[in-house]
Order: structure tokens, then sequence, then C-alpha cells
């Protein structure tokens, strides 16, 4: 069977991280933000970042990391720069790099 290398198949067969686990300096394309309330966390924070503009499609980077335990993560959506706790992070699947001319 020949190996398919359409856009789809490539697309299909990204991985996918948590924005937590991503570099200072790495540009990101946001592939989904997981959902559902959870009484550890206080309610949706999958929800509260979707209605912040942590949506699919969307690329981002990482600016900072905070010191000790990379706690918060600075991270820049278009000109807007957001501060998320790492479990707030861990809601948000990230892969891959924006095209080199994008400028998140």
């Amino acid at each position: 069977m020949p190996l398919d290398l359409s856009p789809d198949s490539m697309a299909m067969a990204e991985k996918l991280v948590p924005l937590s686990c991503i570099g200072v300096g790495q540009t990101v394309i946001i592939r989904e933000v997981r959902t559902g309330a959870s009484a550890f966390e206080g309610g949706d924070i999958g929800l509260r970042l979707l209605e912040l503009g942590f949506v699919e499609g969307e690329s981002l980077r990482v600016i900072a990391h905070g010191y000790p335990g990379r706690e918060p993560l600075a991270v820049r959506i278009g000109s807007t720069t957001f501060a998320l706790r790492g479990f707030e992070a861990d809601h948000v699947l990230v892969a891959g790099a924006a095209p080199s001319g994008s400028n998140p």
C-alpha cells in the first residue's frame, strides 16, 4: 500500500502536545481546547480559554516562562498577551509551527 502524503493525512498525523510543554520563542497552532467542568479546577477552564480567543487554528507564540517551575506561562495571540497557569495551559493542545511569514 503506498504511503499517503496528502495534506489531510499529514494533518491527521500531527502530534498534539499541551501548551505547557512548548518552549519560549516557539510559535504553534492551536488544534484543540479541552472543555468540561472540573470540581478540582473550579469550573470549565477550557470554556473560559475559548472565550478569551484560544480557538482552533489560531497561532500563538510562547514569550516567557515564570521562574521557578515554568509558571506562569506568557503567550501572545495576535497583539494580546496572556499569562496562564500550568493546569490552564494543559487544556490547550497545539501542534507545529506557524509558517515563517506569519507574525502572531
